[in-house]
């Protein structure tokens, strides 16, 4: 059983550190490529908007256009700030991205019915907008960390050094990063694993009044993407489990994954760490309960 567990979890880890690794590597290097094309005064513009909160709309809704997992998320929203994109619009956008997408959007209607999509898009839509909001007027952007941001700054004159000076940038963030990524890849594994899906189904199932939050702590931890856990929770649901245990559990998983955490410490300060945190359990848990009251 154990030896079984075993290859589980190290097929697991040796899949998601090299999927994580060409992802990162691939998104930060389009990153760099459109920084090359697009001036940062250009960026900042679009989402800086005319007001913090028009900011913060653009912010979540550029983030719910970007079909990406939340480690993914990561390159972008450094590249964003060193853009010197407003604090709240890049929160907005962190908030959104991992859990606002078209794949995600899509899966909710094929798998629990467009009621639950529309539920679910209003409310992370909401949260990642008023989050970003909230975070900036309590002064938390003194709480992000300086990342070094590699680039040369003498302009490009053709398409090939272009191309270099992004897979330079890519590859030396990368190196930077590394470490926490691979650390929360292999804890992901552990996790997925040797944690049996029948323990979450006790934890989280319609006889326990507190199987929501529980289900919304088990996501925070459990690093699986909303892609895969979804067709996941359809069995969960046959077993037992209600489906807003189910969507705190997604949103928990989706918005706040071991990998992305051990990748935003390297970013944040503990407590702009810890509220993002806590948002994330907040919109899983009211989530889950609304979803079962509907």
């Amino acid at each position: 059983m154990f030896h079984d567990n075993l290859v589980v979890a190290v097929d697991f880890f040796v899949k998601i550190a090299l999927e994580l690794t060409v992802l990162f590597i691939g998104v930060t290097f389009l990153v760099g490529l459109i920084r090359e094309y697009v001036p940062d005064e250009t960026v900042k513009r679009a989402l800086g908007g005319r007001h913090i909160v028009e900011g913060s709309v653009l912010g979540a809704a550029f983030g719910a256009l970007t079909p990406f997992c939340s480690c993914s998320t990561i390159p972008l929203l450094l590249g964003m700030l060193n853009a010197g994109v407003p604090f709240a619009a890049c929160m907005a956008f962190l908030f959104s991205s991992p859990l606002l997408n078209p794949v995600i959007l899509s899966l909710f209607l094929v798998l629990l019915g467009w009621r639950v999509a529309l539920l679910y898009l209003i409310v992370t839509f909401a949260v990642a907008v008023s989050a970003g909001l909230v975070l900036n007027a309590l002064g938390f952007e003194s709480q992000v960390k300086s990342v070094a941001f590699v680039r040369d700054d003498q302009p490009a004159q053709d398409a090939g050094s272009r191309i270099r000076r992004s897979a330079d940038f890519a590859l030396a963030l990368f190196r930077q990063l590394m470490p926490y990524l691979l650390l929360g890849a292999g804890i992901g594994a552990f996790i997925y694993g040797f944690v049996p899906s029948d323990l979450v189904v006790q934890i989280a199932g319609r006889d326990n009044p507190l199987a929501i939050p529980a289900a919304a702590l088990i996501g925070i931890p459990l690093y699986i993407r909303a892609e895969t856990i979804l067709p996941i929770g359809l069995a969960l649901i046959g077993k037992g489990m209600s489906v807003g245990a189910v969507l705190a559990l997604v949103i928990g998983g989706a918005g706040a994954s071991i990998p992305e955490l051990s990748l935003l410490s390297a970013m944040f300060e503990k407590r702009l760490l810890a509220a993002f945190v806590l948002t994330i359990f907040t919109t899983a848990v009211a989530a889950g309960y609304l979803t079962n009251l509907l």
